[in-house]
């Protein structure tokens, strides 16, 4: 399986600090670096995606991103592929809402929700500014989400891991996909049921921005 930093036959580089452009990745992933950034529909096509900042329907109902994308290092993206290996033998796949995400576009969103409990200060900046977090659900063979209890981006104790009062099968949901998450290192966060990032690596927050074709 071959890497590539898109799914597209045209050479594809992106803007970064350093208006230095990444190489176009040919190596199998386990023979990238950890920091490299790779594109995951370029992996497994299988995986599904509504970024949903590429959209309006977000909390900001602003498309704060100029395509639908989803990059993530390479030490993630293989986190992720072992967990899409294990989901499909049980005919369920990955669902992605958000991947990495630009530091302007974290100083955009906290301009607009500036809660640390739900978008993290830009001073900071969050793990998806590094590309080492992802917002997610499952889907079965269809594509019909499992039921996870609220929407994507709700903000409220309602989607907490803490949260109970809520019917057998979204617990049971949530916990699975936490567990599986986690069998790869790939931990959530107390406030959202669908994040989860991998902080076994740091990186600096990143400010490229992915090109269009």
């Amino acid at each position: 399986m071959l890497v590539s930093l898109s799914a597209c036959k045209e050479q594809h580089y992106v803007k970064n600090p350093n208006k230095v452009p990444l190489k176009q990745v040919k190596s199998k992933i386990p023979e990238l670096k950890d920091s490299d950034w790779v594109e995951l529909h370029s992996l497994d096509s299988s995986f599904v995606y509504d970024m949903r900042y590429a959209t309006t329907n977000n909390f900001v109902h602003k498309k704060m991103y100029p395509c639908s994308k989803c990059y993530v290092r390479r030490v993630v993206a293989n986190a992720l592929l072992k967990v899409q290996k294990e989901l499909r033998k049980k005919s369920l796949r990955l669902k992605f809402f958000d991947c990495y995400r630009p530091g302007k576009v974290q100083k955009a969103l906290w301009k607009i929700r500036p809660d640390p409990k739900y978008v993290a200060d830009p001073k900071k900046g969050s793990m998806h500014n590094r590309g080492l977090a992802v917002d997610l659900t499952i889907v079965d063979i269809d594509g019909k989400e499992l039921d996870m209890g609220t929407s994507f981006d709700y903000f409220g104790k309602k989607a907490y891991h803490s949260y109970k009062k809520l019917p057998d099968t979204v617990l049971k949901n949530r916990i699975f996909l936490r567990n599986i998450m986690q069998k790869y290192d790939l931990e959530p966060i107390a406030s959202e049921w669908w994040h989860y990032s991998y902080r076994k690596k740091s990186y600096p927050i990143a400010q490229w921005v992915w090109q269009c074709f």
